[in-house]
């Protein structure tokens, strides 16, 4: 089964969509059911062409009654019930509809409640990312896919961000390339020493990753490796030393809980809904593409990004492909949009590729996003490649 991924203001108010979105040649639409903010372009609606979306939201109706704490905010630029009226014009149409479900990146929460948010080893927070360290943060999930189940009743339950986000974050102009750290720093930078956190790892944790990233002497010989006079180091084992394996086991527990319990919670509520996991073999990744080094026997599809080198993309999906249990299938997420070229011999070899390391199904994005030419493209390579 082929995707293309859409927002739900995509079809809200056009009724050439669906059959637009049909004619690609896919079986199923990712529609958002929940989302950070963004700035889109619309390049079909007959209202608009661009769109700001300020905040997070949930695209269905928000019953108070159904959530505690932690509550999502409704959109102000699409209706409320965006997610049900796009659903039904695609399903019309002849097409599955997925919910793709964004867990914990929302800046709307995050900076409402700043104790809830990955903090680093300095102590800086980030608004944008929910730790699921806390529970009032593993609940808030938990009532958001019950809420889609319930009342989206969707073809299928995509997870996105089920996990903690890192450091890496495209935000409000974005300025920290300058500071010319590694990716070895970037992931030091996206370990959480939130209140919930800093007490589960070893005491001197914070310091040997504070040490590592300033680059200055570390006296706790638990972090042997990381002195002034040591080179930058190549991997984040070597930065953390002795203390990898448990911080390492400590940091992919956070995602494998929350996963764990969505996924339980799902089985209760929708038996025989596929669910599909946005995941990444790196036992410290973080983003959109949760770590599950072990994999997930009890989800129906595991996939990996493919936005980058296709050739490295590949290896990671034979990694999840090694991972996964019979009758599970592997999913490649491919970039459709800038910097790919819109020439469908490219993609279509960029297909192959991605079939040979394990993919039996392709994730598009973005089907809402992609311009007249780049859809035909789209619909050309899916054709090629069947």
């Amino acid at each position: 089964m082929n995707l293309a991924y859409l927002y739900p203001w995509d079809v809200v108010g056009d009724p050439s969509a669906p059959g637009r979105l049909a004619d690609l040649g896919v079986q199923a639409v990712a529609l958002a059911a929940s989302y950070h903010s963004t700035r889109a372009a619309t390049p079909y609606h007959p209202a608009h062409r661009v769109l700001d979306v300020p905040h997070s939201a949930f695209y269905l109706p928000i019953r108070p009654s159904s959530w505690a704490r932690l509550v999502p905010a409704a959109p102000t630029w699409t209706p409320a019930d965006a997610y049900l009226q796009a659903r039904d014009a695609l399903k019309a149409a002849g097409l599955q509809v997925h919910a793709w479900t964004v867990l914990t990146h929302n800046s709307h929460l995050g900076t409402a409640n700043p104790d809830l948010v990955v903090r680093n080893a300095f102590g800086d927070p980030y608004p944008y990312a929910l730790c699921p360290a806390h529970e009032d943060v593993i609940e808030y999930c938990e009532r958001m896919v019950q809420e889609i189940l319930e009342v989206g009743e969707p073809d299928g339950l995509i997870l996105e961000a089920c996990g903690p986000m890192g450091f890496g974050h495209q935000s409000v102009h974005e300025k920290t390339s300058g500071a010319d750290w590694t990716p070895v720093d970037a992931d030091l930078l996206s370990l959480c020493f939130c209140t919930s956190c800093a007490p589960r790892y070893p005491e001197p944790t914070a310091a040997a990753v504070r040490a590592a990233i300033d680059r200055t002497p570390q006296a706790n010989p638990t972090t042997e490796g990381v002195t002034a006079s040591s080179p930058t180091p190549g991997t984040i084992e070597s930065a953390l030393g002795n203390l990898t394996d448990e911080v390492r086991e400590i940091r992919v527990a956070l995602s494998t809980t929350l996963r764990q319990r969505l996924v339980t919670l799902t089985r209760t509520i929708a038996q025989n809904i596929p669910i599909t996991l946005h995941a990444n073999p790196d036992p410290w990744a973080t983003g959109a593409f949760a770590p599950l080094p072990t994999g997930e026997p009890n989800a129906d599809v595991l996939v990996a990004n493919c936005w980058g080198d296709p050739a490295t993309d590949a290896v990671r999906l034979a990694r999840l492909k090694e991972l996964t249990t019979p009758g599970q299938r592997v999913g490649a997420y491919v970039l459709a949009l800038p910097p790919r070229p819109a020439d469908p011999n490219v993609l279509l070899d960029q297909l192959r590729t991605y079939a040979k390391a394990g993919a039996s199904e392709f994730h598009l994005y973005h089907a809402g996003l992609a311009s007249p030419q780049r859809l035909t493209t789209l619909a050309q390579a899916l054709r090629l490649h069947t």
